[in-house]
């Protein structure tokens, strides 16, 4: 069920968001160490901020901010903190991002209306594909989101293709949690086991980590891969642990829905002034309702488009594109400016290239070399030209290729103590 708010008209979606902003900032400055100090600075008063047009009177807060002033954020004492999640800084050290009760059924709350965007129901059974433990917030997430909305979960974990088929064909499971490569992975194991994966209870799969869209919102070349093996729908979803809210796909595939309760989001330039709708910018977010470590206007580090016309779902609310780079990520080759998710992109249009790792390093003059280690069913020069041909005419860019053996790659690639596919290194 949709809720009220997401389909209103965008007067009512504003006037509804400025309401709980004046509340968090009424809340910052009676519970926030970090905030009082910045409001002090920047004089910054209750009055001062009223809309969402007033944030920009507010300096922004970096992922730096966080790493150094990681307990300032704190607004609850650490004795009522039930849960502890991180993520990577800066500065080497993770970020730590303490939950009370209340955060943890906001995030149950969020999860369940993501969920319902892809068209989940209380009666589904759904495997969820990644990791629940570490220290990682996602996979809570997805668990606490499933449970409130009354479908069933089978928790997998990451990984292991024998045991995902096993869960599949004895649970029959009707939708999927997982990073959208790793489905590629798991086809590859049901061809060659004779296992009728096009037969199965399956029939979507919530993906995570890896874009399925394009900046105009047609599928990537992964995505279209794993469609044509396997005619099953593909539901793209952005979150992160800073803002404890999710932006997934409806039936339209048309962007990630903002559930307009939960944040408030800007889209900004190198100036921090804002872009255009459907231009690309940096996601900036206000979180709302958070009780033990809430943000005001944190800037993601994400590269993303917001797209405000009315859904065909029905849906009234901004809509995100995919993140099409990372201002950490950003290369500059000889000239040109590229992201690692154009990069993949390129990759996946080899049907022989099985694994690959992207690599990134500084030469002696100061700029870039771009590395791609590959495992393929080919590895000829004669393909080595076929996919350096393919960079310069796709993205002006010709990378060093290096063909690799598979084990190789995939203690890399799946690292048993990282969170994610690890498919790029930046040793700059």
């Amino acid at each position: 069920m949709i809720p009220r708010i997401e389909t209103q008209e965008k007067s009512e979606i504003i006037a509804f968001q400025n309401e709980l902003l004046r509340k968090q900032i009424a809340y910052l400055m009676a519970n926030s160490p970090f905030y009082q100090r910045k409001f002090k600075a920047e004089n910054i008063q209750l009055d001062t901020i009223q809309s969402i047009e007033d944030l920009s009177k507010v300096s922004v807060t970096t992922k730096t901010d966080l790493q150094l002033f990681n307990d300032d954020f704190l607004c609850v004492p650490k004795k009522v903190l039930r849960d502890y999640s991180t993520t990577s800084g800066t500065l080497g050290d993770p970020v730590t991002f303490g939950l009370t009760d209340q955060d943890l059924d906001r995030l149950a709350y969020n999860e369940m209306l993501s969920f319902e965007c892809a068209g989940v129901k209380e009666e589904d059974l759904v495997q969820l594909m990644t990791t629940i433990d570490r220290r990682f917030m996602a996979g809570m997430a997805y668990f606490l989101g499933l449970r409130k909305l009354g479908a069933g979960v089978i928790r997998v974990g990451a990984g292991v293709p024998p045991l995902q088929w096993d869960s599949i064909l004895r649970y029959e499971p009707k939708y999927l949690i997982a990073v959208p490569s790793f489905i590629l992975k798991m086809i590859e194991y049901a061809e060659e086991n004779n296992i009728d994966y096009k037969g199965s209870s399956v029939k979507g799969v919530i993906c995570i980590g890896e874009s399925l869209r394009t900046a105009d919102l047609q599928p990537t070349l992964l995505a279209s891969k794993i469609q044509e093996k396997w005619p099953i729908e593909l539901y793209s979803t952005y979150a992160s642990t800073e803002m404890s809210a999710a932006f997934t796909e409806c039936d339209a595939f048309q962007g990630g829905h903002q559930h307009p309760e939960l944040i408030i989001t800007e889209i900004l330039d190198d100036q921090d002034l804002p872009v255009k709708n459907g231009e690309l910018g940096e996601l900036v977010v206000t979180t709302l309702g958070i009780e033990a470590m809430p943000l005001l206007r944190f800037k993601t580090g994400d590269l993303v488009r917001k797209y405000s016309e009315p859904c065909s779902c029905g849906r009234t609310t901004d809509r995100l594109g995919p993140v099409e780079g990372r201002k950490q990520q950003m290369i500059k080759y000889k000239g040109t400016t590229l992201y690692p998710p154009a990069m993949h992109d390129a990759v996946a249009h080899f049907s022989e290239v099985k694994l690959h790792l992207i690599e990134i390093s500084s030469n002696e003059i100061g700029t870039d070399e771009i590395l791609i280690r590959i495992f393929a069913t080919d590895s000829s020069e004669e393909f080595a030209g076929k996919l350096k041909d393919y960079f310069r005419a796709r993205l002006r860019v010709t990378p060093h290729i290096s063909f690799e053996d598979e084990a190789t790659l995939q203690k890399i690639i799946y690292n048993p103590l990282s969170r994610k596919p690890i498919t790029f290194i930046d040793n700059r």
